[in-house]
């Protein structure tokens, strides 16, 4: 991953509110510990939030070839880490991707990237994995895709109804893997 880029005047907004943020919950901004907590904050939501300014379907397109291999690819255990937009909070996990091509495939690496880029945004983790599964099907336009996600939520574990060990499942779908035989045959491949 290249050095990120930082934008000065969202550095100042956010380090600005950071501040304001920690005076707020009663904390004081000028103590020691926390001096340059406002900018490592404004700098680490630049980060988190990166996905925003990078397009998952041109990531693909910059690794498209030509082939006539019709079986199942699969990507599996793309770790992923994200924050929730209802809490800001993380949540994190692990993306299995597969496709069947139609006559194009796309470099391994630019799977795993088109799930960093749609998780480095505000998410829910429903709509994350319509978005991976459509850019994918809608870039590739290959015979079927599937995603699945298997995740944990901070929002449920830390605050809320604090339980440490949920994981959330999520699936979506489209073409050859509405067949219940192939999803089958994807689900027996990404177990441990």
């Amino acid at each position: 991953m290249n050095e990120p880029i930082y934008d000065e005047k969202v550095t100042e907004l956010l380090k600005e509110n950071t501040t304001s943020v920690l005076r707020l919950i009663g904390e004081d901004p000028c103590r020691e510990g926390l001096l340059k907590t406002p900018e490592r904050v404004a700098k680490a939501l630049q980060v988190l939030t990166r996905g925003y300014r990078e397009d998952p379907a041109e990531v693909l397109r910059s690794a498209m070839f030509r082939e006539d291999y019709r079986q199942m690819v699969i990507v599996r255990d793309i770790d992923f880490y994200s924050l929730c937009e209802h809490h800001m909070l993380p949540f994190f996990g692990k993306v299995h991707v597969a496709y069947i091509p139609n006559g194009y495939i796309t470099g391994l690496s630019k799977i795993a990237r088109v799930v960093d880029i749609f998780s480095h945004r505000l998410q829910v983790q429903e709509r994350m994995t319509l978005q991976i599964k459509e850019c994918i099907q809608q870039t590739l336009k290959p015979l079927g895709v599937m995603v699945v996600v298997e995740a944990q939520h901070m929002c449920m574990q830390m605050r809320g109804v604090e339980k440490p060990h949920a994981i959330t499942t999520t699936s979506d779908f489209t073409g050859a893997f509405q067949q219940a035989k192939t999803r089958q045959e994807f689900m027996n491949l990404i177990k441990d």
